[in-house]
């Protein structure tokens, strides 16, 4: 074998452009759009209450909006592993079992 042989450039993948890799990301793993998309409406709704937040302080109502945003996400990830955990552990075994069965 010479060193003419060898291609030494790897080779290209095709890129997917950024809307089919979101789609394929979020068939992947759903809750991290519901996550997201939680956020987001804890952001426009923080934003939309600014002006009429009353005698609080801007500061606390700022921290009580990173809480929530918080919140949603935190709580999208968590029920995206519970529900994961939910179809590696309980739904699969049953497929299993249910496909040695009718054997």
């Amino acid at each position: 074998m010479t060193s003419s042989d060898v291609n030494l450039l790897p080779a290209l993948v095709p890129q997917d452009d950024q809307s089919s890799k979101l789609l394929r990301k979020s068939k992947e793993s759903p809750f991290v759009p519901i996550g997201i998309a939680g956020f987001a409406s804890v952001v426009a709704y923080g934003l939309y209450r600014l002006k009429t937040r009353g005698n609080s302080k801007m500061s606390v109502h700022l921290i009580h909006m990173r809480v929530a945003a918080q919140g949603c996400v935190v709580g999208a990830m968590t029920i995206g592993v519970l529900y994961s955990m939910y179809k590696e552990y309980v739904v699969k075994p049953r497929e299993l079992k249910n496909a040695v069965l009718h054997k």
